[in-house]
This record gives structure tokens, C-alpha cells and sequence, in this order.
């Protein structure tokens, strides 16, 4: 009896695991665990981008070159997401990913500008310094039982601050190498438009485009297929039952947040490369972008349940609402944040109803 409720409890904690017990019990598995949510996400993505394709069909607005150009714009977005996804699945929160990337990019400005460090030594400097802010947070929040809103809170005002003491003025980045990493891209031999000049315009993938994608990859098999994965997901769902598992929940938060370290400093390194330069007003408010899509993408506020790929779709739901928009010229630019917001309030109702159904069917 203790084995099968074992069973059951994991299956509901892990959207990666099918329900047992035939094609009926799989489909009331997947309606009542994540996977509905990221299916009405997707289905939300393709239903905004196909209005906008239609409608604004002559600036090609549903073309490959432009979802890749959101890529590029935001690819500090995409990865930190993901990293967000997995922090609000173990039942946490970071709000200091914002100050981070920040912190982040003035590091990179001002020791390869004003120092001549050397690139590549920079993003293992860079990525080390990440390691260690996720392992402190982790630690105080794990070990020291501290509340992880107050945690990040903290660690985004040090962030903050430690940025504005390297410099509180603007510092372009000007390093060959590292321009030179910026700029290498990728030609797509198909998805192409030809322009009103007549000209053939090929789709194309900058480098940091393609390692914010395959962080995305990297961290839905972790996820998705490994012992860790499912372990984040058992301690965000209930931390009594992954210790009746055998689990540790302490080490699992602090392994999360010190993974989360490492993707918000690589999020901050591919930020710097697509709007090269430090600023002590860089990301702000970024940290509730990074939340609200993960939200929007499946992720429950309360822990246990969230998709990596979710999270890829509602980056791509906020950004394509943000160029729509754009596109549309006459509409204020605060239009973006009521219909985030609304869209928030509307994946929280889903996910309280949803989780009110699966506590009547336990």
C-alpha cells in the first residue's frame, strides 16, 4: 500500500512519467499533472503568432528570421527561464537573477576594458562567481531554513549594489574576442523571405542564440532524465515524502540554486554578448519576466510541477505579444505588462483548479 502511494505521488510530482494502468489513466495523468498546462501554452503561442502572421503578413512578421530575432534579442531570457522553471519545481523562488546578470555584465565590461583581462578568462570568472552566489543562496536557504523570497531579495540588492561599486557609469565593450564570439552566426539553408528590394533575406543563428537554446536542451534531459530531475521534483512536491524516498532535501535545494547560479551567469554572459556593455540599470525588472514565463509556461508557484519546454514556450508567448505590440504602433508599451499580468492570473486559476482535482481524485 506504502509502495503503490509511493508510486502514485511520484507520478503526479513528475509530468516526465506516464500514469500507469492503460490509455484512459495516462490521459486523466496528463490532464491532471503538468502537461495540459503546457499544451494550452503552446496552443496560446501558435494561436498569437498565427493572428500576427495573418495580420501583419507585409513585414513578415510570422517569418523564421523573426522568432529568431527574439532569440537574439532576449537569449539571457530563454536560459535564465529554464533555470527559474526549476527553482519555482523545488518549491523555491530567485528574485535576484535580475542583479545578477547586471553584476554579470559589468564584470565582463570592466576588467576586459579597463584591465585588459582576458576573455576567456573572464567567463570562467564570470561562471565561478555564479557558482558561488547559488551555492551562499542556496545554503542559507537550505541549511539556515531562510526564506527564499528574503534569500534572493538580499542577494539581488548585493548584486545591485556590487555593480554599482565595480562602476556607476556605462561601460561599452569594445574586446576582439569578444566581439568576435558575438558575431559568429550560423546561416539556415531554408525559412528565408525575399524583401521588397528583391533581395533574398537567409535566416541565421548568432552563436549566443544557439548556446541559449542548447542550455534549454541540457536542462530539460537533466530534468526530464535523470535521478536529479526527479528528485527536485519529489522535494517540491512534498519534502516529507522524497524523505521517505531516501532523499535529501536540503542537498537537492542547495544543488538547485547552485545549478540555477550557473545558468543566471551564463544568462548574464550571452545577455552581454547580444547588448555588449555594463550598466548598473541593466535587466531591471527582468527577474518578474523570468518568473512569468516560467508560470506561463506550467511551472505551480507551490513546487512540484513545471516543464523546461513550457518555459521556452512562454518566453516565446511574452515576446511575440511584445512585437505584436510594436508592430501595431498605436497601442502603449504598458499594454505588455497588463496582458502578462492577466495571462498570470490566468495560469495561477488553471493551476489552483488543477491542483484542487488532484487532491479530490488522491
Amino acid at each position: 500500500m506504502i509502495a503503490e502511494t509511493k508510486r502514485r505521488r511520484a507520478v503526479d510530482l513528475d509530468p516526465a512519467q506516464d500514469v500507469g494502468g492503460g490509455f484512459l489513466s495516462g490521459v486523466r495523468g496528463k490532464f491532471y499533472g503538468n502537461n495540459f498546462l503546457v499544451l494550452i501554452t503552446f496552443g496560446l503561442l501558435i494561436v498569437i503568432y498565427v493572428v500576427g502572421s495573418v495580420v501583419f503578413r507585409s513585414q513578415n512578421f510570422g517569418s523564421l528570421n523573426a522568432m529568431i530575432a527574439m532569440v537574439h534579442s532576449y537569449p539571457h531570457l530563454v536560459v535564465i527561464a529554464a533555470g527559474m522553471t526549476m527553482v519555482l519545481i523545488s518549491g523555491n523562488i530567485d528574485i535576484s537573477v535580475g542583479g545578477q546578470c547586471a553584476l554579470y555584465c559589468m564584470m565582463f565590461a570592466y576588467f576586459m576594458q579597463n584591465h585588459n583581462v582576458n576573455f576567456y578568462v573572464m567567463i570562467v570568472v564570470v561562471l565561478a562567481s555564479g557558482l558561488l552566489f547559488g551555492l551562499v543562496q542556496g545554503a542559507l536557504v537550505a541549511y539556515f531554513k531562510i526564506q527564499p523570497f528574503i534569500v534572493t531579495l538580499i542577494g539581488m540588492f548585493f548584486a545591485r549594489g556590487l555593480t554599482a561599486t565595480i562602476s556607476t557609469n556605462p561601460i561599452a565593450i569594445t574586446n576582439a574576442d569578444f566581439m568576435a564570439f558575438g558575431q559568429t552566426k550560423f546561416t539556415i539553408p531554408f525559412g528565408g523571405f525575399t524583401n521588397a528590394a528583391g533581395v533574398y533575406q537567409a535566416p541565421f543563428l548568432y552563436l549566443y542564440g544557439v548556446l541559449a537554446l542548447l542550455a534549454v536542451v541540457v536542462v530539460y534531459v537533466i530534468m526530464t532524465w535523470t535521478a536529479f530531475g526527479r528528485s527536485v521534483y519529489a522535494v517540491g512536491g512534498s519534502q516529507q515524502s522524497a524523505m521517505l524516498m531516501g532523499l535529501n532535501p536540503k542537498r537537492v535545494t542547495l544543488m538547485v540554486f547552485v545549478f540555477q547560479g550557473l545558468l543566471t551567469a551564463f544568462g548574464g554572459f550571452l545577455f552581454c554578448l547580444s547588448a555588449p556593455g555594463g550598466a548598473v540599470e541593466k535587466a531591471q525588472g527582468f527577474e518578474m519576466n523570468a518568473i512569468a514565463a516560467a508560470v506561463i509556461g506550467g511551472a505551480l508557484l507551490t513546487g512540484g510541477v513545471g516543464n523546461i519546454l513550457g518555459s521556452l514556450a512562454g518566453v516565446f508567448v511574452l515576446l511575440t505579444i511584445t512585437k505584436l505590440i510594436s508592430n501595431i504602433g498605436t497601442l502603449s508599451q504598458g499594454w505588455g505588462p497588463i496582458i502578462t499580468a492577466t495571462m498570470m492570473a490566468f495560469f495561477i486559476m488553471m493551476q489552483s483548479i488543477l491542483t484542487g482535482l488532484r487532491r479530490k481524485r488522491e
